[in-house]
């Protein structure tokens, strides 16, 4: 089959058409060829392929909160056509059996490329080594490892993850979350937790976990990515390490990017996530660490949760937000509508940086002739009330919901075949079949 997506401005610049010809881009420029399907995209964005480095689709074991089926939906209505599932599902993602069934369900729901993230430890218990050689040899070829959920506390453990992964070339991707300083912690320490009388979280305990970890990578030699950063702190760690020539790689999510720990005043456990929700100074921070490129890449965190674990009290609900349909969305609203950045940064921290930090053969790559084809299409003058018909997983838990947001992904296109259609999610056995 072969797409003519007509007139689309390639990143947010010149506009231009591109022709699909089944899985691969076979002309960029003026086309003058027929093709089966004509996408008319003057005032549309082409983007490569957004490319999510962490993502918790929850099976196995966590079925009544997502599948991979139905976080594979919510991403290619977001413009995603790769996500990377983090192994703290049950029973954990710690073999090569358990990320190969991964990478095989992924594969079977069609929508976009799952990878798998194999566990750094066993059972994600902090005690001993994972099987991260056998998952990476594995026909799943796991390249992060992450007991995302849980830190690697164990210096010592995490020095020989480091040393381990430095072997083949895999990065080992660390919640950085000191567990002894975060004791009962469900805000951010600061005003806000001293009004609510909640135990608070810390800036330090994330913030010493990456300046040990940083000095763990830069003297073994190895490839440290940090997770969700989220205080003014972090990034000031994360810009020495660079300046030193470290090879960290950082990551922020869009809810730190655009929301505050002024929420939890609400009471509404939609916004109890781990990390916190920071300052407005740490959220401004962030966003000028996205800005002068010291935060790779914007990554969701999405993290679905069964209604029954949110609508409780702010003390008993589960941390976490889903954020592959809205991350498009925030992204524009607080770094591109807000000056930080151009559309072109825009593919480097949703597509080009985190399909480079995973190894993502074949994503991420530029619109370019011989390119596989994964595009996104977002129309950025689009604006809407966020609601729960914009969600397509099997949980509601965001905290956006209510609010106006810019920008709609128009189409998705997943190795040739359109996910979205006109706004729309296909339905799978279209996809499957097509």
């Amino acid at each position: 089959m072969t797409i003519l997506i007509r007139g689309a401005s390639l990143m947010g610049e010149g506009a231009t058409d591109i022709l699909i010809d089944g899985d691969t881009i076979r002309e960029v420029g003026t086309v003058k060829v027929s093709a089966d399907r004509v996408i008319d995209a003057h005032g549309i964005i082409a983007l490569p392929g957004l490319v999510d480095l962490h993502s918790h689709l929850r099976e196995p074991g966590g079925e009544g909160s997502e599948t991979i089926l139905s976080g594979s939906r919510a991403a290619a209505a977001g413009g995603f056509t790769t996500v990377h599932t983090m192994a703290n599902t049950s029973p954990v993602a710690d073999t090569a059996e358990l990320v190969e069934l991964v990478a095989e369900r992924g594969r079977h729901a069609g929508y976009v490329q799952v990878r798998p993230i194999g566990a750094v430890t066993r059972n994600l218990d902090g005690e001993q080594l994972a099987d991260i050689g056998g998952m990476a040899h594995s026909s799943a070829a796991v390249t992060v490892f992450s007991d995302d959920g849980r830190c690697v506390g164990d210096p010592l453990l995490m020095r020989r993850a480091l040393e381990y992964v430095s072997t083949f070339g895999g990065v080992i991707a660390q919640h950085a979350q000191d567990p002894r300083l975060t004791i009962d912690a469900v805000v951010n320490e600061g005003r806000v937790s001293s009004e609510l009388g909640l135990r608070g979280w810390p800036s330090v305990a994330e913030e010493s976990i990456i300046a040990r970890d940083v000095l763990l990578a830069e003297y073994v030699g190895a490839r440290l990515h940090v997770c969700h950063i989220s205080t003014a702190g972090s990034v000031d760690v994360i810009r020495w390490a660079k300046k030193r020539g470290i090879a960290v790689t950082a990551e922020v999510t869009p809810h730190h990017l655009l929301l505050t720990d002024d929420c939890a005043l609400t009471y509404d456990p939609v916004f109890k996530v781990n990390p916190p929700l920071r300052t407005a100074d740490d959220v401004q921070q962030l966003r000028l660490a996205v800005a002068d490129g010291t935060i790779d890449i914007v990554a969701t965190d999405h993290a679905p949760h069964a209604s029954s674990t949110k609508d409780c009290t702010w003390h008993d609900a589960s941390f976490g937000m889903v954020g592959l349909e809205s991350a498009l969305s925030v992204v524009q609203h607080t770094l591109v509508d807000a000056g930080h950045i151009t559309w072109p940064d825009v593919a480097r921290i949703l597509s080009v940086a985190p399909a480079a930090i995973g190894r993502v053969g074949g994503y991420g790559a530029p619109l370019a002739v011989g390119s596989k084809a994964n595009i996104t299409l977002v129309d950025p003058a689009h604006t809407a009330n966020w609601d729960t018909s914009r969600l397509h997983g099997r949980s509601t838990n965001s905290p956006f919901i209510g609010t106006v947001l810019p920008g709609r992904v128009v189409s998705t296109i997943f190795n040739g075949t359109e996910t979205v259609v006109d706004g729309f999610l296909v339905e799978p056995e279209i996809v499957r079949n097509a």
